[in-house]
């Protein structure tokens, strides 16, 4: 690729930060994440702000060539001055403080999102270099593609059957790991259906770059759809299926199981704590 192709290429590839990322939030974990963000960026501009004004502004009018404003203190105490140094830092402090403390404990990933229905519950497997979600309730399972209801939250456990990962979908919630033997846990809503993307933000081998998936939010029917789709229109998680699981690949395309066997997700916890015994 030429230097001269390289500057619309670099343009384009930023189009994807504003239309996957944070800003075109799509839940109320991402949308309380971007609030916070707009109001720690308006703090930190007061903050920035002046220093990067006036700092040009004073090495100018000082210029060695400006012999009219010398620069001759008098040094003497100023309560003044040493109201503008201490006052709004410590302001600034305390404000910043309170605010990420509140926002802290609102947005923390085990917290459940509060709403008539209840969560639905689903189960996330870090693989190399693939994701697969069990959906233990109703006893399906993907590869590469989580389907969720618009409106209803959603409560993921998640685990690793293979190194440490970190499941990432910034248009709905924020990061979480994923670790072999261990459960950690991630609550998400989307408010609107549409497709939004999932990653690993964790490097993990080769495949890493590959290790992407859509999220895809649709209405309550068409969810309905979709799982009776499943249970007729892919095959079961069998024993052959299971051990290509975990061999390092990245499918081209998501994979769909009509059916799992019991506790797999339980199973695969158990594999991962005890390496050495085959179940």
């Amino acid at each position: 690729m030429s230097l001269l192709a390289m500057p619309p290429v670099v343009a384009l590839g930023g189009c994807d930060v504003l239309r996957l990322g944070v800003m075109n939030h799509a839940g109320p974990i991402a949308a309380s994440q971007w609030h916070l963000y707009i109001i720690v960026g308006i703090v930190l501009t007061f903050v920035a702000g002046p220093v990067l004004l006036l700092t040009p502004l004073f090495a100018w009018h000082y210029r060695l060539s400006n012999k009219h404003s010398a620069f001759q203190p008098n040094w003497r105490f100023s309560w003044t001055l040493e109201g503008f140094i201490w006052i709004p830092p410590v302001g600034i402090v305390i404000g910043l403080s309170v605010l990420l403390w509140t926002y802290t404990h609102a947005l923390d990933p085990y917290r459940p999102i509060a709403a008539a229905q209840p969560p639905l519950q689903i189960q996330a497997v870090g693989l190399d270099w693939k994701w697969l979600f069990i959906y233990p309730d109703q006893g399906i399972a993907a590869v590469n593609q989580l389907v969720i209801p618009a409106g209803q939250p959603v409560h993921i456990s998640l685990t690793s059957g293979t190194v440490m990962q970190a499941l990432l979908i910034p248009q709905l919630a924020g990061q979480i790991y994923a670790m072999g033997g261990m459960t950690t846990q991630l609550n998400l809503a989307a408010s609107r259906p549409g497709t939004y993307r999932g990653e690993n933000t964790q490097f993990n081998g080769d495949g890493f770059q590959n290790e992407k998936f859509d999220v895809v939010a649709l209405p309550p029917e068409a969810y309905e759809r979709w799982l009776t789709q499943m249970h007729v229109a892919s095959h079961a998680l069998d024993a052959t299926a299971y051990a290509g699981l975990f061999e390092k690949s990245s499918p081209p395309q998501p994979i769909f199981f009509s059916s799992i066997p019991p506790d797999l997700f339980q199973r695969i916890l158990k594999q991962t704590r005890n390496p050495s015994h085959d179940d």
